[in-house]
């Protein structure tokens, strides 16, 4: 798989158009979701954010720490200056639902990055073959400023089909203490 160069600060996020469902009540029958394209400006324009990747949804770890982690951080998080918390992993939105539900997040939003273009636009798509995933997310995290990366950070290791799954450097308290150790960055 050939690497896109990591995104880094100063840089502005790709722009790609997500493929979500969204909740329709004036559909009839027992499945009233429809297909709802977000673009990168819908989620990261005029707002200050927090985004934070995973490699895959209902996994060991993103599903007992990471995510869980982020949900229950968020009041913290934001009285830090922070609009809103997205969690992105290269999954559709069927899957990214599900589990949003199957966690009970109030103040995390998901994001589908099903195609993984965003992740590898980001330069954070690898294989993780070893494992039967074949192409995920690496763990990284970043503030994103009206679209334009602010601080970021990244698990150690980077490499397709790595034998072990860093997670440290992109947990809520290391997110937490860089927002507290950079007041002159929290006004939004």
């Amino acid at each position: 798989m050939t690497k896109v160069l990591v995104m880094k600060t100063g840089e502005t996020v790709p722009f790609v158009t997500f493929q979500t469902r969204v909740r329709d009540d004036s559909l009839p029958g027992p499945n009233p979701y429809r297909w709802q394209p977000m673009t990168s400006d819908d989620y990261f324009k005029h707002r200050r954010v927090l985004l934070f990747s995973l490699p895959g949804a209902f996994t060991p770890t993103c599903t007992t720490y990471q995510l869980p982690g982020f949900e229950a951080a968020a009041v913290g998080l934001k009285a830090l200056g922070l609009d809103e918390i997205y969690c992105i992993s290269v999954n559709d939105s069927f899957v990214m639902n599900q589990w949003a539900k199957s966690l009970d997040l109030d103040m995390v939003q998901v994001i589908p990055d099903g195609s993984g273009e965003f992740t590898e636009r980001m330069g954070m798509l690898v294989r993780k073959d070893n494992l039967g995933f074949g192409a995920r997310s690496w763990r990284y995290a970043a503030i994103v400023n009206d679209g334009v990366i602010e601080a970021w950070f990244e698990e150690p290791g980077r490499v397709d089909d790595c034998p072990s799954d860093p997670y440290g450097a992109t947990s809520p308290q290391s997110i937490l203490d860089w927002l507290r150790d950079n007041p002159a960055k929290n006004a939004a």
